[in-house]
């Protein structure tokens, strides 16, 4: 339907120049020259117009090519962007946290007969809560094997 408009259209535009043409020339003076003159500027006009729509249209589709080719570079810069992005600088919104105080000085013990020593109890410092004995306290004395 749609190319039987367009015969129409290219039709009823060659009917018009020919017209148009033959109207210039009074009817007693028409010569065939005339009316092949009025064909050939017809046929002129037509071509012209399409070669117009053909340009058109070629234009219309590498603008669309240089569109999508420029959307895909876009797209690909974004992908690489975020494939390796930069490390964030962000400001604390607390303040630093204030200096620990300074631990107070263990006890010396003095004892009578030499120079000032430090307090060493056994249950000083409490145990490492995160360390785990790996076989028991009677390893040495296990009779069955069973640690090899």
């Amino acid at each position: 339907m749609r190319v039987a408009f367009l015969v129409y259209g290219v039709l009823y535009v060659v009917i018009e120049v020919v017209g148009y043409q033959l109207e210039q020339v009074s009817w007693p003076e028409l010569t065939p020259l005339d009316v092949a003159s009025a064909l050939t500027n017809a046929f002129l006009t037509v071509a012209v117009l399409v070669a117009v729509l053909v340009g058109i249209d070629l234009a219309g589709q590498r603008w669309r090519r240089h569109l999508r080719a420029v959307v895909s570079e876009r797209a690909r810069l974004a992908l690489e962007e975020w494939a390796t992005p930069e490390p964030l600088t962000v400001q604390a919104w607390r303040p630093r946290p204030l200096a620990l105080p300074a631990a107070r000085p263990r006890p010396t013990v003095r004892s009578r007969t030499g120079p000032a020593q430090e307090n060493r109890t056994p249950g000083a410092y409490a145990p490492n809560a995160y360390a785990r004995q790996a076989w028991s306290e009677d390893a040495a004395r296990d009779a069955s094997g069973r640690l090899l």
